[in-house]
């Protein structure tokens, strides 16, 4: 009987240690995650300032509207690259690739300068701070499983992205309007999804993978940051007209 004790009282201790080692695990990889996007943002809001400032970037910018749509498409294969070949990357190199992702953004974002006021911007940028910031907490801490409506939220982002396409040929101010409300409450449910996710991915990471998997977190909430503050900028941001 004493030996029946022993062995339970060897099993709780062993699971406590577990789970304590775990959760030590998946601070470390989120602590990982918000320090790599925390940097990816001050990098693309460095750049985008000393170019915002560069009246020669700006004025090529604006005559030569193709090469926005050269930027954003190099961005876009860079996050399939890493996000596809996350796992055939070195930490160093998938963290590298990273920040050069957020250099471009800063170089296609720059342009935001000339069109709404620096007070707005700034406004904005806290807006939106505050609610990545309450989302992320909470898709890190609810005990609900939020798989269900990020698929729902999937869906919803890849029609938001078509009728994007179809509102650039229609240049309907209202339907622009309706675009960045669902935008917003898109990306404010993304927010919360991807934290559960990358929270759940690190649980079941081996240690060597941590690297890795802090710069794809990184990436993703990254991205709906971004997304987030260029949604509400439509809503917040002052026009320079």
């Amino acid at each position: 009987m004493d030996n029946y004790f022993n062995r339970n009282e060897n099993n709780v201790y062993s699971h406590a240690e577990f789970q304590r080692s775990l959760d030590q695990h998946v601070s470390s990889v989120m602590k990982g995650v918000y320090l790599k996007m925390t940097v990816g943002l001050v990098v693309t809001a460095l750049v985008s300032l000393f170019c915002a400032n560069s009246y020669a970037y700006l004025n090529f910018m604006m005559q030569n509207t193709w090469a926005m749509w050269v930027i954003f498409g190099i961005q876009f294969v860079m996050v399939i690259a890493i996000s596809g070949a996350i796992n055939k990357l070195s930490s160093p190199v998938a963290a590298l690739m990273f920040y050069i992702y957020a250099i471009l953004m800063g170089l296609w974002m720059a342009p935001l300068f000339w069109v709404y006021t620096g007070d707005s911007i700034a406004k904005t940028f806290f807006i939106t701070a505050g609610t990545f910031g309450a989302m992320t907490v909470y898709g890190y801490c609810t005990s609900q499983n939020l798989a269900k409506f990020g698929s729902i939220l999937m869906m919803c982002l890849f029609g938001l992205i078509i009728v994007c396409i179809v509102n650039i040929f229609l240049k309907s101010s209202s339907l622009d309007w309706i675009i960045s409300g669902a935008g917003v409450l898109i990306f404010i449910g993304l927010t919360a999804w991807d934290t559960q996710q990358i929270k759940q991915m690190a649980a079941t990471c081996p240690g060597a993978g941590d690297g890795r998997l802090s710069t794809l977190g990184a990436l993703s909430l990254y991205l709906d940051f971004i997304n987030l503050f260029l949604f509400l900028l439509r809503f917040f941001g002052g026009s320079r007209d």
